[in-house]
């Protein structure tokens, strides 16, 4: 028995070693934690319950079979955050750089499986210089495995990646798959095919950095979600992440005590709008002031800033905020902005969140880069994600509401549950000037006359009450009111049941 337990503990002190102090050391100067340092930082002290340390590699080409490291790349199991389940798997870059081998997928589709089982977020800490090379096709098979996973889990449970180190090749597509992307500055990159590769087939001159590293992926693709300084943050804002999502999609997200009044009046909104349509306004200011606390977690802020996406809570209850940003293109809703709701609404309809959408949008961007990029069927993406989504739905006109953007913008014809206008709200087919344009086209040469028509467009249709008189606006509020009348909305609809019809799946237009 004593032989036994010594045995057991050397196996725990070489898996605890990963490759080696040297190789640890090495990962430290690059300013990355090691795999296990990152989970013990990100679960509650004391509640990580490992699996499968003393798992090894069964590959004996290349001479693998002289290297064995208990654990083989990859520590795996459950743990808490804030008191709550959760499943970890963390890639060692120490050992065999993180390769992925059959084995190490084994490990991981194993936590998705238990995950899936009991209906608890998942969290990826990717750190891998890609497939494990010796083990050809079955490190390959190991990848689509997991891959296979993602897709089950997809709207079932929450799946949080966090890239803290290279990620490349068909690595990236796990990634790809889950619910958000964190990066880490300087020392996280994520592409298909690296600077090499690039330089070899295209003859482009790029560094890693460049090419797939955080800011990039924030700012130009749209691939990651949130990009942080060092690992630390990362896994701190991962944290207050989970704070806000549910277990599961059969779950409600949790509510956390709040002493913010949900009756409390904001007089400063009364002045937010301008009074000129042309001037242009902080939406994110209307946002901080209506929700619990001020407390916004933000999604791609640099990404598609003509559109803002954010969790929040009202009242205790978490809620997914959707903004047009009239700061950015005007609010215009284009390519890039589209996609970004769009996922971000079929992301809180799957687990649950209700959706408040505050609108000022002065139409679909216009130009041949979007026709030809099309925007058509980009746009449209936003418009099938409102109209499925099946959660509470709350909608805020602020000012312009115009064409077809009114109608994607969660309006009661997409069946948003409660919709409101501030006085200031114009929603009409287009502007008064264009408008005015158009049906006049014979006085253009009389510019009296054109501004007399366009007085008398404002006046009939520059308002709320026109939408207001058929029903497609609930009520006109005072904007100093919006956070008491939206939380009122959102309890009377915390038991609100609509189902879609049955089907294998929409036909989404990709």
């Amino acid at each position: 028995m004593n032989d036994i337990i010594r045995q057991l503990e050397e196996k725990r002190e070489k898996a605890h070693l990963g490759g080696g102090q040297k190789r640890i050391d090495s990962q430290h100067a690059k300013g990355k934690l090691t795999a296990r340092e990152r989970i013990e930082l990100f679960l509650d002290d004391g509640s990580f319950e490992e699996w499968d340390m003393f798992k090894e590699h069964r590959c004996t080409d290349f001479g693998m079979d002289a290297e064995h490291v208990p654990g083989d790349g990859v520590v795996t199991g459950y743990g808490t955050v804030n008191g709550r389940l959760v499943f970890v798997f963390s890639q060692d870059f120490t050992v065999f750089g993180g390769s992925l081998s059959e084995t190490q997928a084994e490990k991981i589709c194993k936590v998705m499986d238990h995950a899936m089982k009991v209906g608890a977020p998942v969290i990826g800490l990717n750190d891998s210089g890609g497939a494990r090379i010796q083990e050809g096709v079955a490190s390959l098979g190991g990848y689509a495995d997991v891959f296979q996973r993602n897709v089950m889990a997809s709207g079932v449970i929450p799946q949080i990646s966090l890239i803290m180190g290279p990620c490349a090749g068909g690595a990236v597509y796990s990634p790809a798959m889950t619910d958000f992307i964190f990066m880490v500055k300087d020392s996280s990159y994520m592409f298909v095919t690296g600077p090499e590769v690039v330089k070899t087939v295209t003859h482009e001159e790029v560094t890693a950095e460049q090419l797939g590293g955080a800011v990039t992926h924030n700012t130009k693709s749209g691939v990651a979600d949130l990009a942080f300084e060092n690992d630390v943050e990362a896994l701190m804002m991962t944290r207050r992440l989970i704070s806000f999502l549910p277990g599961s999609n059969r779950d409600k997200p949790p509510v956390v005590p709040c002493d913010d009044a949900a009756d409390r009046l904001d007089q400063s909104l009364d002045t937010l709008v301008p009074s000129n349509a042309n001037q242009s306004y902080d939406m994110k200011e209307l946002i901080f002031k209506i929700v619990d606390d001020s407390d916004f977690f933000e999604l791609q802020p640099d990404y598609a800033k003509n559109i803002i996406i954010g969790l929040a809570r009202m009242e205790g209850s978490t809620v997914g905020i959707v903004a047009n940003q009239p700061l950015v293109l005007a609010g215009c809703l284009d390519i890039k902005s589209s996609i970004k709701a769009a996922r971000f609404v079929r992301f809180c309809d799957a687990f649950n969140i209700p959706v408040v959408t505050l609108v000022d949008v002065p139409g679909f961007m216009p130009g041949t880069s979007q026709e030809y990029g099309g925007i058509i069927k980009h746009g449209a993406k936003l418009l099938y994600a409102y109209a499925e989504c099946t959660v509470p739905k709350v909608t805020l006109i602020t000012r312009k509401a115009y064409g077809g953007a009114y109608d994607v913008m969660s309006s009661k014809h997409l069946r948003g549950d409660v919709n409101f206008a501030w006085p200031s709200a114009e929603i009409a087919v287009m502007g008064p000037k264009g408008a005015v344009e158009i049906i006049f086209r014979d006085e253009k040469g009389d510019p009296e006359k054109i501004a007399e028509r366009e007085a008398e467009y404002k006046a009939k249709f520059a308002n709320p009450f026109v939408a207001g008189a058929r029903g497609f606006i609930d009520d006109v509020i005072m904007p100093n009111e919006t956070r008491k009348r939206i939380c009122r909305s959102l309890a009377m609809l915390k038991d609100k049941q609509i189902d879609n019809p049955w089907r294998k799946h929409g036909n989404i237009p990709l």
